[in-house]
């Protein structure tokens, strides 16, 4: 049977899944904070974020049986976390808030500090927040504590945000595209069922 039904599973250990759950729990926060709880957009960021840990993870465990079914729950992530990733564009966009360009050294920051849980995200937030005023800038007075909750967290945290997703997106780009490949070379459960029925019949 283990010649026939390959290791699955194990998605856990996979990159993609464990920065798809971060900003999964970031998210959560994110909604509870700054968007209005009558608001669909909320259950709308929340569902996307979950959908994109949910399909990461059954599509590893239909490996077992479907190649074909893991590629295309692993799109389904990768779709749904473009579509929370827009949300956030949205976020800043409609509130004049400033979207950090590629060149913003503070994204390579965030990403080089490898935040394991959203409480990391967070302290690193608060730390960038007493360095920084609102886009990144620096600052030569100290910030009030209103402009904090109104412009710089939330900059900071929408930002941040958007930083781990492109680091999801990309390592799911990477993992569809190595699927597929498998796939065009190996075949899926079909084939193999074929190959080992094909090998039994020769003894």
């Amino acid at each position: 049977m283990s010649e026939l039904i390959p290791k699955h599973g194990g998605y856990r250990k996979l990159k993609s899944f464990q920065v798809a759950q971060l900003v999964y729990d970031i998210t959560v926060r994110f909604v509870e904070r700054y968007i209005d709880k009558f608001s669909r957009t909320r259950d709308q960021m929340v569902q996307a974020a979950r959908s994109g840990v949910q399909n990461i993870a059954e599509g590893s465990q239909a490996s077992a049986t479907s190649k074909k079914t893991e590629l295309k729950l692993t799109q389904v992530a990768r779709a749904s976390l473009e579509e929370l990733k827009l949300d956030y564009e949205d976020f800043l966009r409609h509130r004049r808030l400033v979207q950090w360009d590629r060149e913003n050294p503070l994204r390579q920051e965030l990403i080089d500090r490898r935040c394991a849980t959203a409480d990391d995200v967070a302290a690193w937030i608060r730390r960038i927040s007493g360095q920084c005023g609102q886009g990144g800038q620096s600052k030569d007075q100290a910030l009030t504590k209103s402009t904090l909750s109104t412009k710089v967290y939330p900059e900071l945290s929408a930002n941040a945000a958007l930083v781990l997703l492109a680091v999801a997106c990309s390592l799911l780009d990477r993992q569809v595209e190595k699927l597929a490949k498998d796939f065009e070379n190996e075949g899926g459960f079909t084939e193999k069922l074929y190959r080992v029925r094909k090998a039994k019949r020769r003894y």
